[in-house]
């Protein structure tokens, strides 16, 4: 059975639309692997700071069918499609790994390169998978958030119930 992880996000109602996400997931997934939640300035747009973090989880699902569940879950939280890329979120899940899977079929890809791109997900990834390694470049996660170029990287760890 795959391991797969979720970069989840949200900048409107982030509180109450992450934790949300959270039961939601774990109704549809089971137990799931959690990490800290990080505050962090949006990117590519100005606005609200978000709430992003990683949840691992393991499914017997084929990853197209994770994928549509995950669509689903962000248009039930108030998510509408004709977005853009870069924009305010009630919530994004973004499917970033699902096991060793190498894919690129349509807008599914998987690993996501936003992995490697950006701190918001990477730290979090590193923090519950530090020994996993990227599908791709064979390296340790926490390997890659070592060497991540972290000058002007705005985010902190939120504690919260």
């Amino acid at each position: 059975m795959p391991r797969g992880y979720i970069s989840i996000g949200s900048n409107i109602e982030k509180e109450k639309n992450i934790f949300s996400a959270l039961r939601a997931l774990e109704k549809q997934f089971g137990k799931l692997q959690v990490s800290s939640i990080f505050e962090t300035e949006p990117v590519g747009f100005s606005g609200d700071q978000f709430y992003n973090l990683v949840v691992g989880f393991d499914s017997e699902l084929n990853v197209q069918a994770v994928a549509k569940i995950l669509r689903d879950m962000e248009i039930q939280h108030g998510r509408t499609r004709n977005s853009h890329k870069f924009s305010a979120r009630t919530l994004d899940l973004d499917l970033l790994l699902f096991g060793d899977l190498i894919l690129k079929e349509g807008r599914l890809q998987i690993p996501r390169d936003e992995i490697t791109r950006y701190a918001f997900v990477l730290e979090p990834l590193a923090e519950i998978a530090p020994d996993l390694q990227h599908p791709v470049s064979k390296q340790r996660f926490a390997d890659l958030w070592e060497q991540f170029d972290k000058s002007g990287v705005q985010q902190k760890r939120v504690p919260l119930s």
